[in-house]
């Protein structure tokens, strides 16, 4: 049985350029369709998805929306944890989905660091509207959400892989490994 140091998929040049890239990718599409909505000033729709522009100074659906300077300080946070998850986890697939995360969280986090009303107070500009669901999203929180999903998913799947080998049984798991 080979032993994976933790890491090892992060210190791949190919895995390591490669999250990177994911995460700027997250990261500028975020940022560039902001950047159009609020220009555009599109019509609002009715259809299943929408554009209802939004300013969010709380978490996620406005959640502690009175607190702009704790939610960046959660966003630090969460930036800070998914980048070390990122470094720590073993698997590529992991690691690719957790720069999702990154890319998304970065996203969020510049709003409320260069956007009005000022250093750690901005809003977030929200404008994906899902019918049925209350408020509005963006790239960077569809990206945040699929890459958490993703990563657990990776991880359910790799440990479960991970017993069923010490049962005895060979498994093994695409995007994981060195």
């Amino acid at each position: 049985m080979e032993v994976i140091p933790a890491g090892a998929a992060v210190r791949s040049a190919r895995v390591s350029w490669a999250a990177a890239g994911i995460a700027a990718a997250v990261l500028a599409a975020d940022q560039v369709s902001k950047s159009l909505v609020l220009a555009l000033h599109p019509a609002e729709g009715n259809g299943f998805v929408a554009v209802r522009l939004m300013r969010n100074t709380g978490a996620s659906d406005s959640f502690a929306a009175g607190y702009p300077v704790l939610v960046t300080l959660f966003a630090i946070a969460v930036t800070a944890t998914a980048t070390v998850f990122a470094l720590r986890a073993r698997g590529r697939a992991t690691v690719l989905c957790l720069a999702a995360v990154i890319g998304g969280a970065a996203g969020n986090l510049s709003d409320r660091l260069v956007r009005a009303p000022g250093l750690g107070r901005g809003a977030v500009v929200d404008w994906i509207h899902l019918a049925g669901r209350g408020g509005s999203m963006d790239v960077a929180d569809l990206a945040i959400q699929l890459g958490v999903l993703g990563a657990l998913v990776t991880l359910f799947t790799a440990e479960r892989a991970g017993r069923t080998r010490q049962a005895g049984q060979p498994a093994s798991l695409p995007g994981d490994g060195p």
